[in-house]
């Protein structure tokens, strides 16, 4: 029983430390781009959009469907940054140990 109580120890320390985690990636914000950056969308931690820059020169009403695609390829850029930063923080807390994502500790 005594190595089921550290284990339960050990889990509860984990789970804090990726509460700690979770914070601070939410306090965050990561930029992305495309169009060599002239399209760069800046989202928050938690993935929620906080700005949007555009280069004026993109504003030309017959190259509106490429504009569109490049701020769809800007968010795309930030959130797999965001994603790849959420990992890399994971990583250090559980110590290379892979966990399903939504997977809450304790059990």
């Amino acid at each position: 029983m005594k190595n089921l109580a550290s284990l339960m120890k050990q889990a509860s320390q984990m789970q804090a430390k990726m509460e700690t985690m979770q914070n601070a990636l939410e306090s965050m914000t990561i930029e992305g781009e495309s169009g060599a950056g002239k399209v760069t969308v800046v989202l928050s931690g938690k993935g929620d959009m906080r700005s949007i820059r555009i280069d004026p020169a993109l504003a030309d009403p017959n190259e509106m469907e490429m504009l569109q695609d490049l701020i769809v390829a800007a968010c795309a850029d930030a959130r797999r940054k965001l994603d790849e930063k959420a990992a890399e923080e994971m990583q250090k807390v559980t110590g290379g140990l892979n966990l399903p994502p939504g997977f809450k500790l304790p059990f």
